[in-house]
């Protein structure tokens, strides 16, 4: 049996708990119950990805109760001690306190090869701009903007790289001579474009790279679903796997361009898409201490137009496939690269 059903297991659970977590937490005595469910539950014969919420309520040494939600992040193939790691350090680097916050990292699991940490409660900026709640998501937007350009602030020179293989357009999984094989058998039609695409965005990138010794830690995969509203003052983002050292650009285009087509979507307003994107690059560029520039605002777009190929892709490749979703995005990619020289 695949040995990571034995955290679906609330008795083998709770006594790794008290075994691992207890010890962080004196106040606490014991664990009373635990309520499992997993947001991604894939399980095949022997290999896993699965990210299990564990509500688990504690009892305290003045007779009490506490319930905390504990997740596990775990993967067969793929590490994760790298998040452990980069929580760790993040956490440590004050975004333990004050109001742009992360997830609490508690212990790595080198058997499930799982990080558990304590998790961020709260609703996702997503989840706002789909239900149209403007006036969330604008006072979201500059919180946003200050977390970003908090976590770039870190010296690179403290930090390491978390992740190698995602600082670079080239090798962030699964890599774009996979993903260029994959669309010429899947859909040879777009064969030349993913070719031509790719090729831009990577020698932009390398010369920009080897242009500069500088490196910023960059969370990867910036989206507003990894956008955590906790409070009225305080938000959290969450999901380190692809945390690295790269360009910190990459950042801010990627959410500018998940910004436009989440909004586009579900709202559809474009003087509000336009305000709000304005809004967290001002915003940003503000925390930052920075000025935008023509080489900046170049670096951005083209971080941009690669997210968007890569939101296609996801589109194009995954399980029941969409097709449709993807054909827009892909446009607005060739139409981009139309007006390059």
């Amino acid at each position: 049996m695949n040995i990571i059903y034995q955290l679906f297991d609330e008795q083998f659970v709770s006594e790794l708990f008290k075994d691992r977590v207890l010890p962080l937490y004196p106040d606490f005595i014991d664990i009373k119950k635990i309520k499992i469910r997993a947001p991604k539950k894939n399980i095949w014969e022997t290999t896993y990805h699965v990210v299990i919420s564990y509500e688990t309520t504690f009892k305290t040494r003045d007779g009490k109760e506490r319930r905390i939600p504990i997740y596990c992040s775990a993967h067969s193939e793929e590490p994760r001690k790298n998040v452990y790691d980069a929580l760790s350090f993040l956490w440590e680097s004050g975004f333990s306190k004050g109001y742009l916050s992360i997830p609490h990292p508690l212990f790595f699991d080198k058997k499930f090869n799982a990080v558990f940490y304590r998790g961020v409660r709260g609703r996702n900026l997503y989840q706002f701009i789909r239900e149209k709640k403007i006036s969330e998501v604008e006072k979201i937007i500059p919180k946003a903007a200050a977390w970003f350009a908090k976590l770039h602030q870190i010296p690179a020179g403290v930090a390491k790289n978390y992740n190698p293989e995602n600082s670079r357009i080239k090798t962030v999984i699964p890599g774009s001579s996979h993903i260029i094989e994959r669309i010429k058998e899947d859909y040879p039609e777009y064969k030349e474009l993913y070719q031509k695409a790719y090729k831009f965005f990577i020698d932009k990138e390398e010369l920009f790279l080897s242009q500069t010794k500088n490196r910023w830690l960059v969370h990867g995969d910036a989206h507003p679903e990894n956008v955590i509203k906790m409070s009225e003052k305080k938000i959290g983002v969450i999901d380190f796997t692809d945390l690295c050292l790269a360009d910190f650009a990459r950042d801010i285009g990627a959410f500018l361009q998940q910004l436009n087509y989440m909004i586009g979507r579900k709202i559809g307003d474009k003087s509000f898409l336009e305000e709000t994107k304005q809004s967290f690059l001002e915003n940003y560029l503000k925390f930052s201490k920075i000025k935008i520039d023509g080489p900046l605002q170049e670096r951005i777009i083209i971080y941009y137009h690669w997210t968007a190929l890569r939101t296609a892709t996801y589109f194009l490749i995954k399980h029941n496939a969409e097709p449709g979703r993807a054909r827009t995005l892909l446009k607005e990619v060739e139409n981009y690269l139309k007006k390059q020289k």
